[in-house]
């Protein structure tokens, strides 16, 4: 139950903002057990892998893509179908020989939108941080804790910290920030307080992916 409750107001609190546009979010995850390959092998499915990004985002169907720093990435793409979204991502050489272990969440943005960025791409690094629930607790505590961290999240949107805010179904989100310092996300309460726990990342994007300027 409460679980559920968690749920439930993380719900609440997205949908008190409207229906935004979906989308199906893509975590390229590293992958250590992946097979060894050789260079000139590895070379040419990463060469595969970009092309097919290039030819997907000339389609309409992949909005954003971008690396982890030390391995992994992102794609987000332009359908709430998993049927859709697998059959686009069976295209890529890299996915096709395992190279990555994939997860797929349906996603919509809470602050900021998505844009395809415009060429010749400026590459930038933000802070990639995914939230998720680390502890139980009763229903009112949690609540508050989420409606203080709600009060973080639109104060990093005021200081020009935040470029986005992402939440996928059924729970958890996304933060993209400009710093990432651990004094930052210290002081976010509901991190502090331990009802969520960040994965912090460093993503390299087109500046632009987010409807930045």
């Amino acid at each position: 139950m409460r679980i559920l409750a968690l749920i439930l107001v993380l719900f609440a609190i997205h949908t008190a903002h409207g229906q935004p546009k979906r989308y199906t979010f893509v975590f390229l995850h590293h992958k250590p057990s992946a097979e060894k390959l050789p260079k000139d092998q590895i070379e040419t499915l990463m060469e595969g892998h970009l092309a097919n990004i290039e030819r997907l985002a000339k389609e309409g169907k992949l909005i954003v893509a971008g690396p982890f720093e030390g391995g992994g990435g992102i794609f987000i793409l332009n359908t709430t179908s998993k049927e859709e979204a697998q059959e686009w991502l069976s295209s890529d050489p890299g996915i096709r020989s395992k190279r990555w272990n994939v997860e797929m969440l349906p996603f919509s943005t809470r602050i900021g939108s998505l844009c395809l960025a415009k060429e010749p791409y400026e590459m930038v690094t933000y802070g990639f941080i995914r939230l998720a629930q680390s502890q139980t607790a009763p229903a009112e505590q949690v609540a508050e804790a989420l409606k203080r961290h709600q009060a973080f999240v639109s104060e990093q949107a005021e200081n020009g910290n935040l470029i986005s805010e992402g939440v996928f179904e059924p729970s958890g989100n996304i933060l993209i920030l400009r710093d990432t310092t651990s004094n930052t996300l210290a002081s976010d309460p509901a991190i502090k307080q331990g009802f969520l726990s960040a994965e912090t990342k460093k993503l390299w994007i087109a500046k632009g992916s987010f409807c930045e300027k």
